[in-house]
């Protein structure tokens, strides 16, 4: 009798999860539904732009940014003669110029403290006088108007175009409060991108699964491969997929955006930097995904028609957004015991760790987050094939020897 084990003939787990990866990857890449779902978000993103792009211009024109003066009497009326002459020649760029305050000989005036308490759009203040004017304020403002106010004192001075006064700039340095709240917007700015399109995308894995449950293309799958390596074949071909989708919008977005003459020096810089913040992105994107889509999985799998997929899968969603407010409300708590949960929180945690990147520069929390992160994914993921496994394989063939639990003892005759 020949005792030597003839080969069975199929994959290994990873090898057929990679065979079912590639086959979904390509199919869904190269259909035409594909090419329709990256053109869906561009037009409300258009429509968004078009409208921030107005509502910009009307912000600015609404709050039009004021330059100040603090001078004598004297003085202070020169400079607002000059301005009035000058008016076509400064251009609309040119902000409005208000007398802040009229400075007796000798009096001592802090500009940097009035430009804060200040309640009107004040962006700079000039001090001094014409002959030697001082730009006190943000350090960009004053920068694209020292040629403007020395065009103002030269003409106050009736001097001839040849001599200006040359203009000493004092730039105010960002505060820790105002670096903290620039770094907060970019943190609020980079969760909420980070869960629209985990919520956007990862319901692709449902649709995929309910259709190839009706076509019965599973069971076919499931007669020459490991189910586990269809549930992962899946999950990861829709992660694919995804970033594809964002690559996409991503490139698409940012030749816009830079064709409008716009740079990442004009938003608040993360503690990070802008390439971690943004690599950072792509891993709690992914990690957030095969959590979220290992669950859709298998609820996919205990779900026979659209309906059943959208009765199942709402209280995931609602949950889902709970662990958004819930990390929205942690990065308001930096240091503290909230912040801490919603980071060992695994659906919580993506969200939370980016914003701390955007908050805080230390590299090796992400590290430890990442790894509890892949313990998570790993855990679900295997629960989600077991239970995958379980309910599409219900009507299935058992293995040699085995019987399931459910299915009724066969009756004994008298």
């Amino acid at each position: 009798m020949d005792t030597q084990r003839r080969p069975t003939g199929r994959l290994s787990t990873f090898a057929a999860a990679y065979v079912v990866a590639r086959r979904d990857f390509v199919a869904i890449l190269f259909s035409r539904s594909f090419f329709f779902f990256l053109l869906g978000p561009l037009f409300p993103l258009l429509v968004g732009g078009l409208a921030g792009g107005i509502g910009q211009r009307v912000q600015e024109t609404a709050d039009r940014p004021v330059l100040g003066m603090a001078m004598t009497a004297p003085d202070s009326a020169r400079m607002l003669q000059a301005a009035h002459a000058l008016s076509d020649q400064l251009g609309p760029n040119m902000p409005d110029l208000v007398v802040v305050r009229e400075l007796k000989p000798g009096e001592r005036f802090e500009p940097a403290a009035a430009i804060k308490s200040n309640k009107a759009n004040l962006a700079a203040i000039v001090t001094g006088t014409p002959t030697h004017p001082v730009l006190t304020g943000s350090a960009e403002r004053i920068a694209s108007w020292q040629g403007r106010v020395s065009l103002l004192a030269a003409h106050a001075l009736e001097r001839t175009p040849s001599t200006f006064p040359q203009v000493i700039l004092a730039g105010i340095a960002n505060t820790r409060a105002d670096q903290t709240h620039s770094r907060l917007l970019t943190a609020q700015l980079g969760q909420t991108v980070l869960f629209l399109l985990t919520m956007l995308l990862a319901g692709m894995v449902l649709s995929n699964l309910v259709e190839e449950k009706s076509n019965k293309i599973i069971e076919v799958l499931a007669a020459a491969i490991p189910m586990d390596a269809v549930f992962l074949g899946k999950l990861f071909a829709m992660l694919a997929v995804s970033m594809v989708g964002i690559s996409v919008w991503a490139m698409a977005g940012s030749a816009v955006w830079l064709f409008a003459g716009h740079s990442l020096a004009e938003y608040p810089s993360p503690a990070v930097g802008w390439p971690m913040f943004f690599a950072l992105g792509v891993v709690y994107f992914s990690m957030g995904y095969l959590l979220l889509g290992s669950i859709f999985l298998a609820i996919g799998s205990m779900a026979t028609t659209v309906r059943e997929v959208q009765t199942l899968s709402m209280p995931v969603t609602m949950l889902q957004l709970l662990n958004f407010f819930f990390a929205s409300f942690a990065m308001a708590q930096p240091g503290t015991w909230i912040e801490k949960a919603a980071m060992m929180v695994p659906f919580s945690s993506p969200f939370t760790m980016l914003a701390h990147a955007a908050q805080d520069g230390a590299l090796w929390p992400h590290a430890l987050a990442i790894a509890w992160q892949l313990v998570c994914v790993s855990v679900l993921v295997k629960l989600g094939a077991a239970l995958f496994r379980k309910r599409v394989m219900q009507s299935g063939p058992q293995r040699a020897g085995g019987r399931s639990w459910w299915r009724r003892k066969p009756a004994v005759s008298a």
